[in-house]
């Protein structure tokens, strides 16, 4: 029996549209069910997709091993585990433990209580602290079966890769889009669902929506306001759609421009300008370290990039190894400084 992961656009704004069904197009309606909660919840689309993914590997483990959701323990979550780190390519340490995360939420669901250890028993006591490293330690206690995720430090990129970069690029469209980027550290996917009442140019402000449905209010640059203005007076073509950015050529012409588009844009141009570690996620990270290079307090980066967290913002700034070397060398100028003082 094939599972496969359908979209199927749903008449009643509070169910999910995607559904998970066998190879007669059957619901599963222990999955489907859960989803459906998932969107009264107001979680976006994209969640729900990643949800229903996570789901459908779910599935087809139990359908291939004859277990079922109700017996399940921790002890067969280690078979689980197993079978994806066996398979080839092997998921990541993040994908893994949020296909985890989203099976105890299931399980929760479903029976109101947490999977039962079985044989085996995860469990770990650790002390945490307030994100910036104050405050009274706290010991708490974590249940459950999680893999050790490496800690990925992303360099951002250097002042001449950005320039041979937007060197490469020849229309305002695609100028604007890495303007929004590398200046407003917007997400690929937040620039996507730009829209034009979205912008203010006349008050050089733009409203994003950003993870969670949460909108914030963003300055605009000159720079990139000059860039949108060209856009929207020159090239981008008369339709109905009220996207910001819209494909102007082809057969997708005046259609939304999708993720697709925007992955194949990057690709030739990260070709064309020889910068292969280019990408979306690279120049927002490049906008959170130019900030506090310039400064900036870690509050207001954290409202800029739209982050919950303050130490999802810490995470992001990560000090490159040309600033380690010159903030060393600034303090052995220091120290040399006091010690003549002292001697003289």
């Amino acid at each position: 029996m094939t599972l496969r992961l359908i979209s199927h656009p749903c008449s009643l704004p509070s169910a999910s549209p995607y559904r998970l069904v066998d190879a007669q197009n059957r619901e599963l309606v222990w999955a489907n069910a859960f989803l459906d909660a998932q969107s009264i919840r107001q979680l976006s689309l994209r969640s729900l997709r990643a949800y229903g993914y996570d789901l459908l590997h779910l599935a087809r483990w139990l359908q291939h091993t004859r277990h079922s959701l109700q017996h399940l323990t921790e002890s067969l979550l280690i078979g689980y585990v197993r079978c994806q780190l066996d398979h080839e390519p092997k998921p990541a340490a993040s994908t893994i433990n949020h296909r985890l995360g989203v099976l105890r939420c299931l399980y929760r669901f479903h029976y109101a209580r947490e999977i039962p250890g079985g044989r085996s028993h995860f469990q770990r006591a650790y002390t945490t602290r307030s994100a910036l490293g104050y405050g009274r330690s706290h010991h708490r206690i974590a249940t459950g079966l999680r893999l050790r995720q490496p800690r990925c430090l992303v360099v951002p990129l250097s002042a001449e890769q950005v320039a041979a970069f937007w060197k490469s690029f020849r229309t305002f469209r695609d100028l604007a889009i890495v303007a929004l980027m590398l200046l407003d550290g917007l997400r690929s996917c937040e620039v996507l669902q730009l829209q034009l009442a979205d912008l203010s140019l006349s008050e050089a402000q733009l409203c994003v929506l950003g993870k969670g449905n949460k909108k914030r209010i963003l300055p605009l640059p000159a720079e990139t306001i000059e860039v949108l203005q060209n856009y929207l007076r020159w090239e981008r073509p008369a339709t109905n759609s009220t996207s910001l950015f819209v494909c102007w050529k082809g057969r997708h012409r005046t259609l939304p421009m999708t993720t697709a588009g925007l992955r194949s844009l990057f690709r030739q141009h990260r070709l064309s300008s020889h910068i292969p570690q280019a990408n979306p996620h690279r120049f927002r990270h490049t906008f959170g370290s130019d900030m506090v290079r310039a400064g900036i307090s870690l509050p207001a980066l954290m409202h800029l990039m739209g982050h919950t967290q303050i130490r999802t913002t810490l995470r992001y700034v990560q000090l490159a190894p040309q600033d380690v070397w010159r903030e060393y060398a600034r303090a052995v100028a220091q120290q040399v400084h006091l010690s003549s003082s002292v001697t003289s």
